[in-house]
């Protein structure tokens, strides 16, 4: 006969688990299948922000990479500065990169505002072969950097935010505003000062009046093309790489094409 505090046994003689008992291991389990789930949940996280910062720190590797590459395939032709520098856009003739038979290219590259952010912004023109070709494209990336168009725009790569960014010019053994002359009698300053608006019409360097072009803005720097291109960008903080970054650049000839 069972005692009044006696508990059942199983056929065996061995005693089961009390209810209470029961609920304590469940709420064990439940507590740590949730540690466990934060812990996953942290790890998941860390990956993706992994991730999104090995894009940002990549993206910026190419363009910089880009941006040596158009320096480094600048190409000269009569009547034409190779480089050139607005106050907003700075534009470049390169050689293209596929073939010898490729033709030319027209490069810009600005920063713009996007939205509610600040982009750094690459365009290129397609191929040109012609001297009506390369007018055109000249005079569309001038107007890509001052107030682009939707047909501006399908050029353009947007590569990354960007809080500010300058640009010098090393000429005569010295670092120089780019709107400065060619001889450095305009001062240095720290940052380029924005281009003058209005100035519409304006022919090409090189090229006569009513040769079928107009340059949104005449640089002063025009034609020349320095020693050297210093790059500054401000990159806003947020990003896998965040402050100043400065990359120079040094001329080592002109490419001549045919």
């Amino acid at each position: 006969m069972l005692t009044p505090h006696a508990l059942p046994v199983g056929p065996q003689g061995q005693r089961g688990f009390t209810l209470v008992e029961l609920l304590v291991a469940l709420a064990l389990m439940a507590l740590m299948a949730a540690m466990s789930w934060r812990g996953l949940d942290a790890m998941v996280g860390a990956q993706k922000r992994l991730a999104v910062h090995s894009d940002e720190v990549l993206t910026l590797q190419t363009a910089l990479a880009q941006w040596g590459a158009d320096l480094d395939a600048l190409a000269q032709q009569p009547n034409n500065p190779s480089m050139d520098w607005d106050g907003r856009a700075l534009r470049l003739l390169r050689r293209g990169s596929q073939s010898a038979d490729e033709g030319l290219h027209v490069v810009a590259w600005s920063q713009r505002l996007v939205g509610n952010t600040t982009y750094w912004l690459r365009w290129q023109s397609p191929a040109v072969s012609t001297r009506a070709e390369l007018l055109a494209a000249w005079s569309q990336a001038a107007r890509w950097g001052q107030n682009p168009s939707d047909e501006d725009r399908r050029f353009e790569v947007r590569i990354t935010a960007l809080a500010g960014w300058q640009l010098f010019f090393y000429r005569g053994g010295a670092w120089t505003n780019p709107l400065s002359s060619a001889d450095g009698s305009a001062p240095a300053q720290a940052a380029a000062p924005a281009p003058t608006p209005g100035a519409s019409g304006v022919p090409m360097p090189g090229l006569p009046a009513g040769a079928g072009i107009g340059d949104p803005t005449r640089s002063a720097s025009a034609g020349a093309t320095p020693d050297g291109v210093r790059l500054v960008l401000t990159l806003p903080p947020g990003q896998a790489v965040s402050g100043v970054l400065t990359r120079d650049w040094a001329r080592t000839g002109l490419a001549g094409t045919p």
